[in-house]
């Protein structure tokens, strides 16, 4: 029987993350075994026990995007970076740093802070000149194959959790001015398409650690979030990467911006016209320490094949 292999709590957390047939291999046992346990659990907890696979092996996906994810942390990390704007064809030296992370600092979530999607074609900027920038489907074909990559660098238990850019949601504001009879219709969110990710506006950590896309402007953008907000408060949607500590009667929270995970001389910026960006590759890794987060580390692009992390060159 099952029972042996792991306790009951242990049993309903992976039963929920991989299903029955792939929790019977892990335990090794039969499917009928894991499922006869799962009913006997249910009737003692008063719950449904849900596999995140519906008939026919096809991942379930979200109905609705929440507007606010919270989760608790006690000890360990939570990696954070953003604005990769995938294209085909692109790996860059940050996103393959963000993967040996996930797995070298075996995080609890992995969090991808918005503008993963690009949509260089549904953008609002015109076309220059004869460019053929990728499609929708040639991009989402893309930041599939990266997700996927870091979903599968991040423990089986990390929390996988995607906030919504400006970017993403030309997605679905494309589809909404152009094609709002289709409302509902499968397909047409972006998180349909990445049913493994939860999506949001925003996750708040703790209760005061509040990761977004994006808050305020300007050059002073990260010291204005933390002072407004009252939190620490993670963005990333200026491309600077940055920590700016801010004390007051309340004690120091951080306003941090993880920079971004696309190369700022990629094509996806050509409209930018060759100007000097004060933009960097880098993303942030959050440490907590008995449920208090340490001084936030960003964690630099040094070269095309380096990241510069706790005073080490680390080659990914």
């Amino acid at each position: 029987m099952a029972t042996a292999s792991c306790s009951d709590e242990e049993f309903v957390r992976l039963f929920e993350i991989k299903g029955a047939t792939k929790l019977a291999t892990q335990l090794g046992v039969t499917v009928r075994n894991v499922l006869s346990r799962r009913s006997r659990l249910e009737g003692r907890l008063g719950r449904k026990i849900e596999s995140p696979y519906a008939p026919g092996g096809v991942i379930k996906t979200p109905i609705e995007r929440e507007r606010r994810l919270e989760i608790k942390i006690t000890d360990g990390h939570i990696i954070v970076g953003g604005d990769a704007h995938y294209w085909p064809g692109r790996e860059t030296c940050a996103h393959r740093g963000f993967v040996y992370l996930a797995d070298k600092l075996k995080v609890k979530a992995a969090v991808m802070n918005g503008d993963a999607f690009d949509g260089a074609k549904i953008n609002r900027h015109p076309p220059i000149g004869w460019a053929k920038p990728p499609g929708v489907k040639e991009e989402l074909e893309a930041v599939d194959e990266r997700m996927s990559e870091i979903r599968s660098a991040a423990p089986d238990d990390a929390k996988l959790i995607w906030l919504y850019g400006n970017h993403d949601m030309r997605f679905e504001n494309r589809l909404a001015e152009r094609a709002a009879e289709f409302e509902g219709v499968k397909g047409f969110r972006l998180q349909d398409h990445f049913p493994h990710w939860k999506f949001a506006w925003s996750l708040w950590i703790n209760n005061n650690v509040v990761v977004k896309h994006r808050l305020k402007g300007g050059i002073h953008a990260s010291h204005n979030n933390t002072m407004y907000a009252g939190k620490t408060i993670v963005t990333n949607h200026l491309h600077n990467p940055k920590v700016s500590p801010f004390t007051d009667y309340n004690g120091t929270r951080y306003g941090v911006d993880t920079g971004t995970m696309a190369d700022p001389e990629d094509e996806q910026f050509d409209y930018t016209e060759e100007n000097p960006l004060n933009w960097r590759m880098a993303f942030a890794v959050l440490s907590f320490k008995n449920g208090k987060l340490l001084y936030p580390e960003l964690v630099h692009v040094f070269d095309k094949n380096h990241i510069d992390f706790r005073g080490e060159l680390i080659r990914v």
